[in-house]
């Protein structure tokens, strides 16, 4: 069998296994200068401290877990060649865009809430944001924006409804207890709606709750 054969075979091979194995992102490596005023911005922010360690050397290492994340954050002394100040555009996830801004700006972060005018959802061109949250408030299309002491860019972005496929749809879990909280807030605007379209109390709420929350989270269509 020749040499690019058995290349090709082992690709195949290799992509019938694909996905077997999960791989959680659980760190990224964040680049900053000064690692006791890192320590100091997203402490004030209110990430959870995993991690403090110093080093032989004298170093510092950080990791922190912002509010219910399963992926956390490291930072110190020597952890990455990037440069300071170098990340761009990592992604936070909300259920409230205007809720994170009211309690990043309570905090002393300036962020600046806004949606594409487009009526899309790109949040990478600072040509294309009209400010304020989406007009209609749609899942995915509301962002704000944040900065830490060395520039690191943070995005928020509010997600509600996922895309279809996005998430397992034979699972529901929530990340804390204001993401549940924020969920039933929802389902029960809905449900409200749908006890003025019946002209009556629904006795079986329980049951239209669980459906609006599960089919929410999966992307599916949501019950009326």
């Amino acid at each position: 069998m020749s040499d690019v054969a058995e290349i090709s075979r082992a690709t195949e091979e290799k992509s019938a296994t694909a996905g077997a194995i999960d791989m959680k992102l659980e760190a990224i490596v964040l680049p900053v200068s000064d690692v006791d005023r890192a320590f100091a911005f997203y402490s004030k922010i209110g990430w959870r401290v995993d991690a403090d360690i110093t080093t032989p050397d004298g170093g510092r290492i950080l990791q922190f877990t912002p509010p219910g994340s399963p992926c956390s954050v490291l930072m110190g002394t020597g952890l990455t060649p990037s440069a300071p100040g170098s990340a761009q555009y990592i992604h936070l996830i909300v259920s409230d865009i205007e809720a994170a801004h009211a309690e990043l700006a309570a905090k002393g972060v300036e962020a600046k809430v806004f949606h594409d005018a487009t009526g899309g959802y790109n949040r990478f061109d600072p040509a294309a944001r009209a400010s304020g949250p989406d007009p209609e408030r749609r899942s995915y299309a509301s962002f704000a924006t944040f900065s830490d002491p060395d520039g690191n860019g943070w995005i928020l972005q509010e997600i509600t409804t996922r895309f279809p496929g996005r998430v397992d749809s034979a699972e529901t879990s929530f990340a804390s207890v204001r993401d549940l909280a924020d969920t039933m807030r929802r389902a029960a605007a809905a449900h409200g709606e749908h006890e003025k379209r019946i002209g009556a109390a629904d006795p079986n709420w329980p049951d239209w709750y669980a459906a609006y929350m599960v089919a929410e989270q999966a992307g599916r269509p949501l019950p009326v």
